[in-house]
């Protein structure tokens, strides 16, 4: 079939759903003061990749916000972006935690207003090299598409922690979606991406009218609230199999960001896909940080971060945390914190709080995914301090921590 022209007269939205702060409990403590979609990856804060991927698109006339943190959390955010990109971005404020689904219909006249031809959706705790032209493409080719989701191959073992897609191999119809499913499904998942058409609100009308009737009636004890809908089991769930769902594979890099681990490795991607000129280092550095001379960082090491302190011949060690590359399709895992006895599972090492200073001799090793981390802006007084002839070894330490002793395992609160 013939590549669809772009019609210069058409207009599009995108809408970005972020959660709020009840959610994102695993990328704890790196969320405990900034809220995760404005976490910085690769220089720039996490859902500032989602807009510069919009804005790529002429067509992309406004950008929506979805989320329910605090509307002052998002304001600098919001008004620093509509300044960088020249693009209309508003945050909309649930009046309480909807769902993925619930936010989305909430807010479904804003994003309606103007008539769009569709619009982008993305969920905030992805990233990706995101093909939005792609997508769109591949969603005007089919007529009778209400929505188009972006999809990628997992391992058969990682797909069910995903939602899972089978699809009409010559018509890419999506004739069974679950979310999450008990076993194998299928090793296409959804990327969470999507290009939606303004139609998609008559099945979420469906499902909410539904939803409202079964609260009202005592049928659904689980629903927080009436106004709570989840996007991919009341609405892409139901669609499957009716020749409105479609699913576009692609190969592109793509992961979610749910741990730290996992925004060490999207980090590594986001500067893969932006490098322009060799650095004097092969690590991924950003500012403020500065590196004594004779200290030894590994060349995987991701050194972000400001006012921690590692001491002379001391030890920074994580675990590795990236796909196993002897296993084809294989995704970034986002293991939980604990495990069953209670102890961190092996992972990155964090120090949280201003200015990293990597003092001489010392040792940052990322043959284990060591993770300094500026988070702390907003606080003040003395940052993390690791003193000399200290081995830290998965461990997360809070800020304004002097160090004593080596510790493994833990979190010093």
């Amino acid at each position: 079939m013939e590549k669809a022209q772009y019609d210069n007269s058409a207009m599009l939205k995108a809408v970005i759903l972020i959660g709020g702060p009840q959610k994102g409990t695993r990328f704890r403590p790196l969320s405990l003061d900034t809220p995760k979609p404005l976490f910085p990856i690769a220089g720039l804060p996490l859902i500032q990749h989602h807009i510069a991927a919009c804005v790529k698109l002429r067509e992309c006339r406004e950008i929506l916000i979805i989320g329910s943190y605090p509307a002052a959390n998002m304001a600098q955010f919001v008004g620093d972006m509509q300044k960088e990109y020249s693009v209309v971005i508003r945050y909309l404020q649930e009046f309480t935690p909807l769902g993925t689904g619930g936010g989305l219909y909430h807010f479904r006249d804003q994003i309606r207003a103007g008539n769009p031809a569709a619009f982008f959706l993305l969920n905030g705790d992805v990233c990706a090299d995101f093909p939005l032209k792609e997508l769109w493409d591949f969603h005007t080719e089919r007529t009778n598409a209400l929505i188009t989701i972006m999809g990628t191959e997992a391992t058969r073992q990682q797909s069910v922690h995903y939602g899972c897609m089978v699809r009409d191999p010559s018509t890419k119809a999506v004739t069974h979606y679950v979310e999450k499913p008990a076993s194998y499904v299928s090793a296409l998942i959804n990327c969470g991406v999507y290009v939606c058409a303004l139609g998609a609100f008559n099945t979420m009308q469906a499902a909410f009218e539904k939803k409202e009737q079964d609260f009202y009636s005592g049928n659904c004890q689980s629903c927080p609230n009436p106004g709570y809908m989840s996007w991919e089991q009341d609405v892409l769930s139901p669609l499957a199999g009716t020749n409105k769902l479609y699913a576009m594979q692609i190969t592109n890099w793509w992961s979610q960001v749910k741990t730290p681990g996992s925004a060490i490795y999207a980090n590594r991607h986001y500067l893969e896909l932006h490098r322009t000129h060799p650095s004097q280092h092969n690590n991924n550095i950003l500012p403020d940080v500065y590196i004594h001379p004779t200290a030894n960082v590994d060349d995987s090491a991701v050194v972000m971060g400001q006012n921690a302190t590692v001491g002379e011949w001391s030890r920074v060690e994580g675990t590795p945390s990236d796909p196993d590359p002897n296993k084809p399709f294989a995704k970034m895992d986002n293991k939980s914190l604990f495990n069953a006895d209670g102890r961190l599972n092996p992972s990155v090492t964090i120090l949280e709080e201003k200015n990293l200073f990597l003092e001489w001799r010392s040792q940052i090793d990322n043959d284990m995914m060591i993770h300094l981390m500026n988070f702390s802006k907003m606080s003040s007084g003395a940052g993390v301090v690791v003193p000399a002839e200290t081995i830290l070894l998965n461990t997360i330490v809070l800020p304004h921590k002097h160090l004593t002793r080596s510790f493994k395992h833990e979190i010093i609160l």
